[in-house]
């Protein structure tokens, strides 16, 4: 009798450049392959927000269909269970009698958890882990992971001077091993579209990334990056990355392959080195662990924020005193979509005008987010909030400068209505809850 394989795919929806596929593609093995849907992700959390926004069910709808229809044409088939991952992971476990459990190696404490939890419940099968999430593998850093640098740019220098080399030609299944249940017990109908600019599936990303590196666009990334709005003014790779549609290794291998043909400058460069920013939080959130959600960080040290529901309703809804902001959270509600340097003006102002717990900012672009990332956004909040791996402890933004800067005659604002509902009075009542 045939081995028989369970993959639990989570984040690394792709065929393309999968070594786990790879692997799997030379075995002589019956596969099942699984993806579950928790339904704790559409249910409010402890900051009384969803996992799962509407945009980001969407795109995550939109990859699954994708890589549904895509391991159909090798033979395969996709199978969506619904529950709580462990409960249903055992059962499907026990019940097809699964010999080893394959899965890509996860960043997130609550992820983690869980792997563990299924291994003490199914302790006869094997498990196998691969690390497809970042850029390197933890054996080629030039150091331990205990001794991760404190900040960013000791970690680039050296993984820059260590030089090491990332394969130029990822792999693309041609083949799978044979399901071992044929067909899908609840097949995912084609999802509604959405943003057409920001479709979910590998194909997309793809797509998307040939598009671009087509274009002259990555030659001036580092002049257009921090522009509020228009598609074409950063790379757009964030979404299908976080659902693993594309990996980091092929779009690092994609800038190298424009620099041989077009040349290196500055821009080009900045994609790696904004890459690098990605890989370093990964590393950074599975060194620091439960850290990353604490509101100390690892620094230990309290913000000086509160939290009053009323300031952080109108921050999410984007009706505050600040014009620029409000234009920034109504963009991200309508699109599922901002740009970094957004993120940053909308955190500072959250943390530092609105004086609010930062966690539940965090939170908020947990849910809103389409390309949610659980090092990045919760890495970049601490990094703002000054508990992070900032060393100079902290960011706030002038948003009046701001504001001067990347929208001196109000175009960004008066497309998303941020002078709209502008509230000049923050709070409906004083100190001693007496109505202002």
């Amino acid at each position: 009798m045939k081995k028989r394989i369970l993959y639990w795919l989570q984040n690394d929806l792709r065929i393309d450049d999968n070594p786990i596929l790879n692997d799997l593609s030379q075995q002589q093995c019956e596969l099942d392959l699984v993806f579950v849907i928790n339904p704790a992700w559409f249910k409010s959390n402890n900051y009384q927000q969803k996992p799962y926004g509407v945009h980001k069910q969407r795109f995550l709808m939109q990859s699954l269909y994708e890589l549904q229809e895509s391991v159909l044409e090798l033979g395969q088939t996709l199978h969506i269970l619904e529950g709580d991952p462990v409960r249903v992971l055992t059962q499907r476990i026990n019940e097809l009698g699964i010999d080893e459990v394959v899965y890509s190696e996860q960043i997130g404490v609550y992820e983690q958890r869980q792997i563990t939890a299924l291994k003490s419940k199914c302790a006869t099968v094997v498990f196998k882990s691969v690390m497809q999430d970042t850029l390197y593998q933890q054996q080629q850093l030039p150091f331990e992971l205990a001794d991760l640098p404190t900040g960013f740019t000791p970690f680039r220098k050296k993984i820059e001077a260590t030089g090491i080399s990332l394969s130029s030609v990822p792999f693309s299944a041609k083949r799978l091993p044979p399901p071992i249940i044929l067909c899908a017990k609840q097949p995912i109908s084609e999802p509604p579209t959405g943003n057409p600019l920001l479709q979910g599936g590998h194909k997309a990303g793809l797509t998307h990334c040939l598009q671009y590196f087509s274009s002259a666009l990555p030659s001036s990334y580092k002049i257009t990056r921090n522009e509020l709005d228009g598609f074409d003014n950063s790379t757009k790779f964030s979404s299908w990355l976080a659902f693993g549609c594309i990996s980091a290794k092929q779009i690092f291998c994609a800038v190298d392959a424009y620099e041989a043909q077009h040349g290196e400058n500055e821009s080009t460069y900045w994609i790696k080195f904004e890459l690098l920013w990605r890989e370093y939080f990964k590393w950074h959130a599975i060194n620091v662990k439960h850290q990353l959600f604490t509101f100390k960080g690892k620094k230990q040290s309290s913000p000086l924020t509160t939290f009053s529901p009323n300031r952080f309703a109108k921050w999410c809804q984007g009706s505050t005193p600040f014009p620029l902001v409000n234009a920034i959270m109504k963009e991200l509600n309508a699109t599922g979509f901002i740009t970094n340097r957004s993120r940053q003006i909308a955190a500072s102002c959250l943390v530092n005008e609105l004086q609010l717990d930062w966690r539940y900012g965090a939170a908020y672009f947990e849910q809103q987010l389409i390309d949610y990332d659980v090092a990045a956004n919760w890495g970049n909040w601490q990094y703002i909030a000054g508990v992070g791996v900032d060393p100079r402890g902290g960011r706030h933004f002038n948003l009046q400068k701001q504001t001067q800067q990347y929208d001196p005659h109000g175009v960004y604002i008066t497309k998303w209505q941020g002078n709209e509902h502008c509230d000049a009075q923050l709070d409906d009542l004083d100190a001693a809850d007496w109505p202002v």
